[in-house]
């Protein structure tokens, strides 16, 4: 089964504009699959549409055979999501905003292991009774991640994750992904930085004002990704 069908999905923003634009492509269990374009190409907005935050102007979007629209809580409870503002309650303490995102996920007593193990890896064990209001920007990314992770889902959404964080961190978040995927989940990764990308990544998919360009196997793909995206861009940005 694939963890994500996306099936000619548009997306029209009031006035007409096309945020996206006949779009499709599949994402195989199993996976570390990046998603690649400039500012503004649509990927936050497919992200958004992914999991359920904007409305599906077009098309279909499934996550484990579960269509996006049409069975919105059996799609979402499959899906952690790392959103790209470090969105939280401030009048929370880390381990409240964490317990909160348990709650809404029904996560039973397997919880406090789960987080226990999560705290750890992300390195945030010295402020996760501490309100979040009082965080810095790396420390609230680190509670989103650790809340998108809290109840297992199949498949982690990450939209820019690596923004903030230290190199140290970077590396833990790297670990985090390659982890999830050896224990069979997939991973979708929105990110600006191609090296990473390039070597983390099983395939990625590159999208430029709303349209896909291609989707790229990375495991046999030569050269820099980083180069060809540039070419690629500059190209499209002629036509």
């Amino acid at each position: 089964m694939n963890a994500i069908e996306i099936k000619d999905f548009t997306e029209v923003y009031s006035g007409g504009v096309k945020a996206v634009d006949g779009v499709s492509f599949d994402v195989p269990e199993g996976e570390i699959f990046g998603f690649i374009g400039k500012n503004g190409a649509g990927k936050s907005t497919t992200i958004k549409c992914l999991t359920g935050q904007l409305p599906i102007t077009e098309g279909t979007i499934s996550v484990f055979g579960a269509d996006v629209a049409k069975a919105p809580l059996e799609a979402k409870k499959r899906i952690g999501y790392c959103p790209d503002d470090h969105a939280v309650y401030e009048a929370m303490t880390g381990r409240q905003y964490v317990n909160f995102i348990a709650d809404v996920f029904r996560v039973g007593e397997e919880r406090k292991e789960r987080i226990e193990k999560l705290v750890e890896r992300f390195g945030i064990g010295y402020a996760f009774d501490r309100f979040t209001g009082t965080y810095s920007h790396g420390m609230k990314q680190k509670i989103c991640l650790i809340a998108s992770l809290v109840h297992a889902p199949g498949l982690w959404v990450l939209d820019e994750p690596l923004t903030g964080l230290d190199v140290a961190m970077v590396q833990e978040v790297k670990e985090a992904m390659q982890e999830h995927k050896r224990g069979g989940g997939t991973v979708f990764f929105s990110s600006h930085n191609l090296d990473v990308v390039q070597k983390i990544c099983d395939r990625a998919a590159f999208i430029h004002k709303g349209k896909l360009v291609e989707v790229i196997d990375l495991k046999t793909f030569g050269g820099s990704l980083e180069a060809h995206f540039f070419e690629v861009t500059k190209e499209l940005d002629r036509q």
